[in-house]
């Protein structure tokens, strides 16, 4: 566990498997960071917590960290009660860690909601992941273009989102998203391409063989609509997805659609619904 004096927020969260379930082992959060107890919702062996910021956003100079631990065996669903909300940060970024490890034969899906960012905002988002090998996880992102007082899209300072994930120690998967409409025009050729939202999901587990991945392909090309998507496989068992929409419920549907095939294919574990509306 990290030093947490220089935290606007901490979390650290570990959970273990007892007798086929999965249950708290260690909790703790400090500062303007919380995290419920679990909730079983449809499956009583994945626990699902979530994770909330009693401030309502993050404004100028916090820093938060988070720390997971998922034991051998166990399951855990991680997303947050609300939307990551960027207000005007004019002098220092707001800084976003998490550090996630998932211990052999476990499984992990975390989904937070959307990273909101507000005119003037700066945010700066690390997530290293350790798995060890027989591990799986679905980790998603969507990033949505917030509001200003004109009304005018994109008027945030910078989004910078950089993910790592270890497998036994090696980096299998470096994703480093950055996204400056104070010097580029994200919404053009070669970013968002005319697109308002953006999201990236990295599904990894030995069962993503490139069969399965052609049929994820298949699957989520039917519903696509009018979003533009891309499924990439990576160098180890897993697949990438990218997202281009014009709103975030287009994304959380595709998402939701991909999730739903994987616990079905993967564990024949039913939908699961987080109940948040």
């Amino acid at each position: 566990m990290e030093q947490m004096d220089n935290w606007t927020g901490f979390l650290w969260l570990a959970v273990r498997q007892k007798r086929e379930r999965t249950i708290p082992a260690e909790v703790y959060n400090r500062g303007a960071l919380k995290v419920t107890p679990p909730i079983y919702l449809d499956d009583p062996i994945q626990p699902c917590f979530y994770m909330m910021n009693p401030g309502g956003g993050y404004v100028d100079g916090d820093r938060y960290r988070v720390e997971i631990h998922v034991g051998e065996q166990a399951q855990m669903l991680l997303t947050t009660q609300s939307s990551t909300k960027i207000y005007k940060t004019m002098i220092c970024p707001v800084i976003q860690e998490t550090s996630i490890v998932l211990e052999k034969d476990s499984y992990l899906e975390y989904m937070p909601d959307p990273i909101i960012a507000y005119q003037h905002a700066q945010y700066q988002q690390h997530t290293v992941i350790r798995m060890k090998r027989g591990s799986s996880m679905l980790y998603g992102d969507i990033v949505t273009p917030g509001w200003a007082l004109d009304g005018s899209l994109f008027r945030y300072n910078r989004l910078q989102l950089k993910t790592m994930v270890y497998l036994e120690g090696e980096l299998v998967v470096l994703d480093h998203l950055q996204l400056r409409p104070d010097v580029h025009d994200v919404g053009g050729l070669g970013f968002l391409e005319g697109y308002t939202h953006f999201g990236s999901l990295i599904v990894i587990g030995e069962k993503a063989t490139p069969d399965f991945v052609e049929k994820v392909s298949d699957v989520l090309g039917v519903c696509a609509g009018s979003c533009q998507i891309g499924v990439s496989r990576l160098i180890l068992p897993g697949f990438s997805l990218r997202v281009l929409a014009s709103s975030t419920q287009q994304i959380e549907a595709l998402f939701e659609t991909c999730q739903r095939f994987v616990r079905e294919q993967w564990f024949g574990k039913k939908p699961i619904s987080f109940r948040k509306y």
